[in-house]
């Protein structure tokens, strides 16, 4: 957050003055894009405060910047993405399902499963929109995530989690994000998300909620 508002402040010209405080709710190296979500917040609310004027497009260059994954954070909505997290297509609305975030309590850098990984990444294949939570599942089941077996060697606790997640009641995919350690599990709805997170190991971290 503090290179993002050194970097803001260079680039219009203004002083960097502004009292910054973060409380965190979700684990440190989890995969949740929790860095690029902060520094994307940072632009967004020192825009405002600074009265700063900017094309989207440098906006969008400084995020580039700051980090792969900040660009699609600062847009704040479903996109397609590709090249090494900056190239953004936008995406259809994300179906109305259950959301079930799982962390095992391990950190995982993802420069290490990035270094870990053996195999060729898969042929990125088109990706169409989807009608309903069925279809978006059969896409994310064609898709998956080449980082997971990586993961797993260095961490075998997110290899656990993924199986008891794709073993819950009424689970429609479960699959890790990002490099991990966090996975994640779609249900039908947020109750049945909520019904599902009891079920799991009293020492995971675990968010029940919804796409928004």
């Amino acid at each position: 957050m503090i290179k993002a508002a050194r970097l803001l402040a260079d680039k219009a010209g203004v002083a960097p003055r502004a009292s910054i405080a973060l409380t965190k709710h979700i684990p440190v190296a989890a995969g949740l894009g929790g860095g690029s979500a902060d520094a994307a917040a940072a632009l967004r609310a020192l825009i405002e405060l600074w009265r700063i004027a900017l094309p989207a497009e440098e906006i969008f260059d400084l995020a580039r910047r700051l980090g792969a994954d900040v660009p699609m954070c600062l847009a704040g909505r479903a996109w397609f993405v590709s090249g090494i997290g900056d190239e953004l297509k936008p995406a259809p609305p994300l179906p109305a399902c259950g959301l079930l975030l799982v962390n095992p309590g391990v950190a995982l850098p993802t420069a290490d499963v990035f270094a870990a990984r053996r195999s060729k990444f898969s042929v990125v294949a088109p990706v169409r929109g989807w009608r309903d939570l069925t279809d978006f599942c059969e896409m994310l089941r064609l898709r998956d995530n080449d980082l997971t077996i990586a993961a797993i060697s260095l961490r075998p606790a997110v290899g656990e989690v993924l199986e008891r997640l794709r073993r819950l009641p009424g689970v429609r995919h479960a699959a890790m994000t990002g490099s991990g350690a966090t996975c994640f599990a779609l249900f039908d709805d947020t109750a049945a998300a909520e019904r599902a997170a009891t079920a799991l190991p009293a020492n995971w971290w675990r968010h029940a909620g919804r796409f928004v």
